[in-house]
């Protein structure tokens, strides 16, 4: 780890919350489609139709938003009243302002990473660009990063065109991420290193958990980081790799 020089966070779910905001809306999209199915069978509908349409319209609140009225029209056979349309499409709306408030203890250590002078610090997100860029502006956190990279999805080539674009090895770049297959395998896969941070884990991160790299560390918090990344840190802490 001694050589890194630049320093990939992810965005929603690392440094802000984001999931339970849409949880929350799916929630009351259950209840607004309460008369045409159970609420198990609305989500099931809804992650095949979102899993259909990531082709066209990628990963984001307004990509999620249309999802969500494309399979109203399906479970409900057609039948959905445009009133719920328009409840569905206000309560989905206010994913669009999601305040991009940082978890507790971001701020602070990414100052103290900052103050260092050894890394450049980027977001690298993936989704919609004025949504990610409007969030991004609203948490406050534009001072402590050099830039934001947004990309429709995280790959290992992703990853590489990364490392292009800012003048630096895989073995240079960590990336700092909630996401197991999409903030720490690719990294991994070409030579970089890759802190996990499951704010929010879904199934698949789950069957993740025991994996095992010399390039992997898995923490708890993110003001963890601070423990390996500052001045006279312990840059390996045998107790924490994978």
């Amino acid at each position: 780890m001694t050589e890194i020089s630049l320093i990939a966070f992810d965005a929603d779910d690392t440094l802000w919350g984001s999931q339970t905001y849409f949880n929350t809306v799916e929630k009351v999209y259950c209840e607004i489609l309460a008369p045409y199915a159970s609420a198990d069978e609305v989500s099931h509908a809804l992650r095949a139709t979102e899993k259909a349409n990531i082709p066209l319209f990628g990963y984001g609140s307004k990509a999620f938003m249309l999802s969500l009225i494309e399979n109203a029209v399906k479970i409900s056979h057609g039948k959905v009243k445009g009133y719920d349309i328009g409840q569905i499409f206000e309560v989905s709306k206010e994913l669009l302002r999601l305040p991009g408030h940082p978890f507790d203890g971001v701020k602070t250590t990414l100052s103290k990473l900052r103050d260092t002078g050894k890394y450049r610090m980027i977001v690298f997100t993936k989704g919609e660009l004025l949504d990610q860029e409007n969030k991004f502006q609203r948490s406050g956190l534009r001072p402590y990063f050099d830039d934001i990279v947004i990309v429709s999805e995280k790959t290992s080539d992703a990853y590489k065109r990364l490392c292009k674009q800012f003048g630096v090895k895989a073995g240079q770049l960590l990336t700092v991420g909630d996401t197991y297959s999409e903030d720490i395998a690719p990294v991994l896969k070409i030579g970089g290193w890759a802190v996990h941070i499951p704010n929010y884990m879904g199934d698949e991160d789950r069957d993740y958990l025991n994996k095992i790299h010399p390039h992997l560390l898995r923490l708890s918090r993110f003001a963890e980081l601070t423990n390996f990344l500052t001045p006279n840190a312990r840059l390996i802490d045998e107790s924490k790799l994978s």
